[in-house]
């Protein structure tokens, strides 16, 4: 149900003065943030069909009306906890789960906390000016649908600061709105959330790649042995799949349209879908290149101490940790190709210690899946072109291959070749700026969308896909 308090929860707020007070101290100052560095013109006289969350119940956790965005009704909601939990690895396999933080894990506990948040309100600030570009009023409800979310798992990880860490704990909530995407002086902690998003192209593969990085870090913390973490993450990951449900079918929209372009007999070759006002497959790949590469190092170092020790305490496990068949991974290896005196050795690695490399195996293996059904939208128009993701050492900047050069099938290369060639695997400034002026202006009538994007198959909540998303008024 719909909780009659300021801040919908179902973890009986009501009860906790202390906290409530608090919450409700740091509700006017997330309200101004969301004002300064929220969408851009769109706070005061839009109203938008948005779903709320309203409950954690699957058969009807969410409400469907108009609303202007400062007025949705962000809440706090833990999935339901799962009777005699136990904790699934790690040095404390099979103990109960914790319903405090001991004093012991209290600041890497806090340092994950913080870290996921913080992603949270990035993302909202880096797509804050996209509505004034957007390809149709379905695509607009939809950016906006991903930005109140987003604000809202921001809620979900200031509770469990305020809740679980005390004077620390409301000290980091009040900075999370203090550091802005692409800060000079404080920016955000993860450099992929201060990468400016100037068009549509950029949205959608950040919501396909960044966002499923999104879901690999949630799935993995769902299986703290920290309880309320970890059911705060398995909520999110609710709203996450339509995050990625707009990346990958925003794309898969562009490549569709581009199809059409590429058929209609006044385009000979890739290039020429430019001519018709379409996304060529070049450049599509080049933004798949960019944002693919940025997110892999959001899973952090291939050889890492601290992902060990988050292992070794329970903090943070493997995304669906039960499908592995050792638990606590005192014996194994894994193999990780290091840059030695020039050229790559494969080093054999506690598995422990290689944990950020075998979630980055996850990762990737769900993103080549996406891309594996983009590319059966070529091979139906008989297209032969493929898309595909570049060598998982191209184009990093954290871990080991940060510093060195690699061409976009993992072969390693000089600077001086990297300078020449990056043009060609990485959007060039006349890349972006033709990608940008397809977006000169917006496309705000409900049946209209602009020509470089094919409207969905179908609306949302079952209505039609030319439903008025967003109006200006009721």
């Amino acid at each position: 149900m719909i909780s009659a308090e300021r801040i919908p929860n179902n973890v009986t707020l009501s009860e906790n003065k202390r906290l409530q007070r608090a919450l409700e101290h740091w509700q006017p100052k997330y309200l101004e943030w969301w004002r300064d560095t929220g969408p851009q013109g769109f706070q005061d006289h839009h109203y938008v069909y948005l779903r709320t969350a309203v409950s954690v119940d699957a058969q009807g956790w969410v409400h469907y009306d108009y609303v202007k965005l400062p007025e949705y009704r962000w809440g706090i909601f833990l999935a339901e906890p799962v009777r005699d939990r136990t904790i699934g690895f790690g040095d404390f396999l099979g103990a109960p789960v914790w319903q405090e933080v001991p004093g012991d894990f209290r600041s890497p506990l806090r340092r994950l906390v913080v870290t996921q948040g913080d992603t949270e309100p990035a993302s909202v600030e880096q797509q804050r000016r996209l509505g004034h570009s957007c390809p149709s009023l379905y695509d607009l409800r939809n950016l906006f649908q991903v930005n109140v979310e987003e604000g809202r798992h921001l809620w979900a990880m200031v509770y469990l600061l305020h809740s679980y860490f005390g004077r620390d704990g409301r000290d980091e909530a009040e900075e999370l709105l203090e550091r802005h995407s692409g800060d000079a002086d404080k920016p955000r902690i993860l450099e992929a959330f201060n990468e400016p998003i100037d068009t549509w192209l950029d949205f959608f593969m950040f919501a396909m790649f960044t966002d499923r990085d999104g879901k690999s870090q949630l799935l993995s913390l769902s299986e703290s042995a920290f309880d309320p973490l970890s059911r705060t993450t398995r909520f999110m990951l609710t709203e996450e799949a339509h995050h990625m449900f707009v990346g990958e079918s925003g794309v898969a929209r562009i490549l569709d349209r581009t199809c059409q372009l590429l058929t209609s007999g006044q385009a000979g070759f890739s290039e020429d879908v430019r001519r018709l006002g379409g996304i060529d497959l070049p450049t599509i790949q080049k933004f798949l290149n960019f944002w693919f590469s940025l997110s892999l190092d959001l899973h952090g170092g291939e050889i890492s101490s601290n992902a060990a020790i988050y292992f070794a305490n329970g903090l943070k496990g493997r995304q669906y940790e039960q499908k592995h068949p050792d638990h606590k991974c005192l014996h194994g290896t894994y193999p990780v190709d290091v840059v030695v005196d020039g050229s790559l050795e494969t080093r054999n690695v506690p598995l422990r210690n290689a944990m950020n490399e075998i979630q980055r195996d996850w990762y990737t293996a769900d993103c080549v899946a996406g891309i594996d059904r983009w590319n059966r939208i070529l091979a139906t128009y008989g297209i032969p072109e493929r898309l595909r993701t570049p060598d998982r050492k191209f184009n990093r900047g954290i871990g080991i291959y940060a510093g060195f050069h690699f061409d976009p099938d993992g072969h390693m290369i000089e600077c001086d070749e990297w300078d020449r060639r990056r043009d060609e695997w990485l959007p060039s400034p006349e890349d972006k700026a033709y990608v940008k002026s397809l977006m000169a202006a917006p496309i705000d009538e409900p049946s209209q969308f602009a020509n470089y994007i094919a409207p969905p198959p179908k609306g949302i909540n079952r209505k039609p896909v030319d439903f008025e998303y967003v109006r200006t008024e009721l």
